[in-house]
């Protein structure tokens, strides 16, 4: 039986740029960690700052995220080490990272909330677990060598089913942020039962949009391309809230899209 090497096969090749990307992606969710740390044991400074510091790191792993795959299939230099590469740093970085951020600051023992003393841990590692079998399954359903991947529409392949780790991790960074930029400890309570609704998504089979189809050649309307710009000036100039309701409005888009189609279908 004649063997395949798959080191000269183009699925297993290694191309610069593309893991570059996936390379800063884990950088920065290693430095959210060692922020995180700082912040629980610090000294000098105050706590918030660098969870401030933790919580932009998270986006900035999310801007390599986004960048990686573009660059590999802008340039059609796509391959397996690359999937399985981005999938390690996507554990790390919004997976490990965000946990760390919210066990730290929330849930952990040494603040006066009973509740969370001894399950705030299990908290954290049902989304990190969610989070990474998000991720296998990914790998599996988009796998170039299954059959059925051959026979997905091109309409599938512009959803992912579940919630993206990424878009998780980006919520929680974001209400972090207005928490500690306005001061909302009180609210904070509120994330260890976002973070479980957030694990129940990242493993749901509902669908949300994916954006993939949008590269540098899509085509708009006049009126649509001055929206985006406007919609992307009010992020710049309010960055707290405006990254906390679009991140949450994306989670609960597909959410509410999954509930009402469900609905519908009883009545039917």
């Amino acid at each position: 039986m004649e063997k395949t090497d798959l080191s000269r096969t183009p699925l297993s090749k290694i191309y610069l740029l593309p893991n570059l990307f996936t390379a800063g992606n884990l950088f920065f969710g290693f430095l959210c960690i060692i922020r995180c740390i700082q912040a629980k044991y610090c000294e000098e400074g105050s706590p918030s700052h660098y969870y401030n510091q933790a919580v932009w790191c998270i986006f900035g792993s999310l801007v390599c995220d986004g960048l990686d795959g573009r660059v590999a299939r802008l340039g059609g230099k796509e391959s397996l080490f690359g999937k399985e590469f981005d999938s390690i740093a996507d554990v790390i970085s919004f997976g490990v990272a965000p946990a760390m951020m919210v066990f730290f600051l929330i849930l952990s023992p040494t603040y006066n909330y009973p509740f969370f003393r001894k399950i705030g841990w299990i908290i954290g590692f049902v989304y990190l677990l969610c989070g990474a079998v998000r991720l296998a399954r990914f790998n599996v359903i988009t796998h170039p060598l299954l059959i059925e991947n051959k026979q997905l529409s091109p309409k599938r392949s512009y959803c992912f089913i579940g919630l993206p780790i990424p878009a998780a991790a980006g919520v929680i960074a974001s209400l972090v942020l207005v928490i500690n930029r306005f001061d909302l400890k009180s609210w904070a309570l509120l994330l260890p039962g976002l973070m479980l609704l957030i694990a129940w998504l990242m493993v749901s089979n509902i669908h949300y949009p994916s954006f993939k189809h949008i590269d540098w050649n899509t085509e708009m309307r006049f009126r649509t391309f001055v929206g985006i710009v406007a919609i992307g000036a009010v992020v710049y100039f309010f960055k707290e809230f405006s990254c906390a309701i679009l991140s949450l409005s994306y989670v609960f888009f597909g959410l509410v899209r999954y509930i009402k189609h469900h609905f519908k279908s009883l009545r039917d």
